[in-house]
C-alpha cells in the first residue's frame, strides 16, 4: 500500500468540506497551520492529499524533476526552498504533476506561468510568483521529514489547503482531527440555524456577562 492511498476519497471530500480554518480551530496543537503568507494562486482553489515532502536548494528545482519519478499517486507535493522565491514551477511541471497523479502543490519558494496554472485549475499554494527560473544542479532531500516554513512536515501527513491558508496534520492524528473536525461543523450548523431565528452570538457563546468598562 502506498503512502497516497491510507486516506480513502471520502476521508479527504470531507477535509474538503470542513476546510482548514474548522479543522485548525477544532484539533488546536494536534495539526500545524503554515505560514499564512504562502497563499492560493487562483481564488477557490482546494486540495486535500497525503503530503511528499521534498527540499530544494535555493534557485534550484532538481529535486522536483526527482520527486515526479517517484511521488505516490494522489499525493501533494510539499516543496521547501527556505523561502527563496525563484520560478521553481510552471506549465511543465504542472503537465508532467497530473501525468504522475499528484494532486497539488504547496511551495514556500515562488512559481510562474500564473495563467496556465489557472487555467489547467491545478492546485497551487506558494510564498510568491517570480519569471526568474532555476538550475538543476543539486538535490538536498526527496520523501524526507522536512521542516517547511517552520512547519514539520513528514510523508503521509494530511495536507488540507484551501482560501484560508493551508493545514498540516500529522498522520497519527488524522482520524482524531476529522472527528473533532466534524463535531465543531456540526455545532456551527445548529448555532447558524439559532441565529436565523433571532438569537444572538452572545448569548450563544455565553458572553452575556460582558459589560462595557466604566
Amino acid at each position: 500500500m502506498t503512502i497516497a492511498q491510507s486516506y480513502a476519497q471520502p476521508l479527504l471530500e470531507q477535509a474538503l468540506r470542513l476546510g482548514t480554518s474548522t479543522l485548525y480551530e477544532a484539533s488546536g496543537v494536534a495539526t500545524s497551520a503554515v505560514d499564512s503568507a504562502i497563499r492560493t494562486v487562483w481564488s477557490g482553489a482546494s486540495v486535500a492529499g497525503a503530503a511528499y515532502p521534498l527540499e530544494c536548494s535555493p534557485g534550484d528545482n532538481l529535486s522536483i524533476h526527482i520527486a515526479m519519478e517517484r511521488v505516490p499517486r494522489g499525493s501533494v507535493l510539499v516543496i521547501s526552498t527556505g523561502g527563496f522565491v525563484a520560478g521553481y514551477w510552471g506549465e511543465v511541471l504542472t503537465v508532467a504533476a497530473e501525468a504522475a497523479g499528484v494532486v497539488g502543490l504547496v511551495i514556500d519558494g515562488g512559481v510562474r506561468d500564473i495563467a496556465a496554472l489557472t487555467a489547467r485549475r491545478f492546485p497551487v499554494f506558494t510564498r510568491g510568483i517570480c519569471m526568474r527560473g532555476t538550475i538543476k544542479a543539486s538535490s538536498p532531500s526527496v520523501g524526507q521529514t522536512i521542516n517547511f516554513a517552520g512547519t514539520p512536515v513528514a510523508a503521509g501527513d494530511l495536507v488540507v489547503a484551501d482560501d484560508d491558508g493551508v493545514l498540516v496534520i500529522p498522520a497519527a492524528h488524522v482520524g482524531e482531527t476529522m472527528a473533532q473536525g466534524q463535531a465543531r461543523a456540526d455545532k456551527e450548523a445548529k448555532m447558524m440555524d439559532a441565529l436565523r431565528e433571532g438569537r444572538s452570538t452572545l448569548e450563544l457563546m455565553g458572553l452575556t456577562n460582558w459589560r462595557e468598562p466604566q
